[in-house]
């Protein structure tokens, strides 16, 4: 997956990844993560505006996501940024604060190397 995979997000979630590789801007990426979460949402129409979700929103229980909408998540963002996480990884997040403080700690840390 390449930038490209962002074409159907709107124009400021597409400045906000290229914030987020040109200067390492960590509000940029939550704003990624975010909408990555928002594009997948379960029921949400083609075309539907992304919602608006909040840091204590649970994935499973306030949002619906079952275990492959969370994996298709995971997968987008391991795509998008050359991550790789494991199943336990995958078993610790159950809120949206907690996918993007997990996976801006592991794309910053990526980043860094």
């Amino acid at each position: 997956m390449t930038d490209a995979s962002l074409a159907k997000f709107p124009a400021e979630i597409r400045d906000a990844h290229a914030r987020w590789l040109a200067a390492h801007d960590a509000d940029a990426l939550d704003r990624v993560i975010t909408a990555i979460v928002a594009r997948h949402l379960p029921g949400r129409a083609p075309g539907e505006p992304l919602a608006a979700l909040r840091d204590t929103d649970r994935l499973v229980e306030d949002l619906g996501y079952d275990s492959l909408a969370i994996a298709e998540i995971v997968f987008f963002i391991e795509d998008l940024y050359g991550l790789a996480l494991s199943n336990q990884d995958l078993r610790s997040i159950r809120t949206i604060g907690e996918l993007r403080d997990f996976s801006r700690a592991r794309i910053a840390a990526l980043a860094a190397t």
